[in-house]
């Protein structure tokens, strides 16, 4: 019977995408891992790929569409021996945003007096990603579905994998009593159409958010609600790294290798958790997660918003590595080229915002990070020598946002003063 293909979720946290552009037709046949379609995230174009074979029989969203939410039907797959005439001549529309992910799992598919199950969840309630032909097949043969391996995209488990499958007995889920703590309810917020009113007789041009802006909007507010930030501020001298940069510049000049002052920060920081490894933690809801090694995030301003690209293993890497890599993701971020591995995860993040002009700043936290850097500019200022005489100093402000959940008071500062030791002692961190 014909089988609904879903918008896909191309990433952990997209609800929702704009359908770029259709690489088949209506009657083009398809096979598993075909690319057959482009979607825009709120972070990239990504190819979206079919998990089964058959012909393309129609098309429900037509391409240039966007806020498509994930899981609304997009087009109807046909297997071997059926028509076009096997789809329901009942129209389909792209779903209500509080109905689409229910109704989604919940439709007849292409018709069919026999709907898919719905969505099936894992015995810690997370969601198990399967088509809705596996679904079925699964329903019918008795199989547990969290007890099957997925070889479709990002593990989604199809057809194939159902069918080669054997029966067995479902896993029994745990009942646990669940007490749900009252809060007060908060105030509401004041609605679009109430700020518009403010301004009518004000002239004003309106902006639109698309995706990327959603995003931020709400992981920014979840992390100011969500995660009791403390602030700790340090100044740093720079003037052994400016020192130290210049002549490695110079010696690197034949190589086209050109270090900034941004990759030492870098380089500090990752040596930092390595040398302050409790600091190296996430919050995961219900545990810490230690990570062991430093995978530092450092954030790239784009037109219309901002990425996180990762550095994985950042302590490993040489000064000269790090800038090559650090060069070419804030490129693909700057082109929306970046792929979700790279700009998800990580344990710490950098915003430099010094060559702004900017002093000092606070930084929100990237949840699930446990803490952010940002970094100012560095200015020359009047300072007290170690043997107390009044001398000029390259000095650079930097604060450190950290997440009271995972890291304690001392232990921030700890951090702190690892990656102030490190950017002070610029020769240290390369040995």
């Amino acid at each position: 019977m014909p089988t609904q293909i879903l918008m896909p979720a191309l990433s952990p946290t997209m609800e929702e995408g704009t359908l770029a552009k259709w690489l088949v037709k209506e009657g083009d046949s398809v096979q598993s891992g075909d690319v057959i379609a482009e979607i825009e995230t709120d972070k990239a174009t990504m190819e979206f790929e079919a998990v089964d074979e058959g012909t393309i029989g129609k098309i429900l969203i037509t391409e240039g569409t966007a806020d498509v939410k994930v899981n609304t039907p997009i087009a109807v797959l046909l297997e071997e021996g059926e028509s076009a005439s096997d789809i329901s001549d009942a129209p389909v529309a792209p779903q209500p945003q509080a109905e689409a992910t229910a109704a989604a799992e919940a439709a007849p598919e292409g018709g069919s007096d026999k709907a898919a199950p719905p969505a099936p969840e894992s015995a810690d309630g997370s969601r198990i990603f399967a088509s809705p032909l596996a679904r079925r097949i699964a329903a019918d043969k008795g199989l547990d579905l969290s007890q099957i391996k997925g070889s479709g995209p990002h593990g989604r488990i199809v057809k194939a994998d159902v069918e080669t499958a054997s029966a067995a007995p479902a896993a029994q889920p745990v009942a646990t009593a669940t007490k749900t703590a009252a809060s007060p309810s908060a105030a509401p917020a004041i609605s679009s159409d109430a700020v518009a009113a403010m301004y009518q007789d004000r002239e004003y041009k309106e902006i639109p958010l698309d995706g990327m802006r959603k995003t931020i909007a709400a992981r920014l507010t979840e992390a100011k609600q969500t995660i009791p930030h403390f602030y700790l501020r340090r100044d740093i001298r720079l003037d052994a790294l400016l020192s130290f940069r210049s002549q490695l510049n110079n010696q690197l000049d034949a190589r086209g290798v050109k270090l900034s002052v941004n990759d030492f920060i870098i380089k500090a920081c990752a040596n930092a958790l390595q040398q302050v490894p409790a600091a190296n933690a996430v919050w995961a809801g219900d545990r810490i997660l230690q990570l062991t090694p430093s995978d530092v995030a450092v954030a790239v301003a784009i037109e219309g918003g901002l990425f996180t690209p990762v550095l994985r293993d950042a302590h490993f890497k040489s000064l000269s590595a790090l800038s090559a890599e650090m060069k070419d993701l804030a490129a693909r971020a700057r082109d929306r080229k970046l792929a979700p591995h790279e700009y998800q995860g990580g344990s710490f993040a950098i915003s430099n915002l010094g060559m702004f002009g900017i002093d000092n700043f606070d930084a929100v936290i990237n949840p699930p990070h446990g803490a952010i850097l940002a970094v100012g500019a560095g200015v020359k200022k009047p300072v007290v020598g170690a043997d107390g005489e009044l001398g000029v100093a390259t000095v650079m402000s930097v604060t450190l946002s950290v997440d009271h959940r995972v890291i304690d008071g001392a232990l921030g500062a700890d951090l702190l003063n690892a990656i102030v030791d490190n950017i002070e002692n610029p020769m240290a961190m390369l040995a």
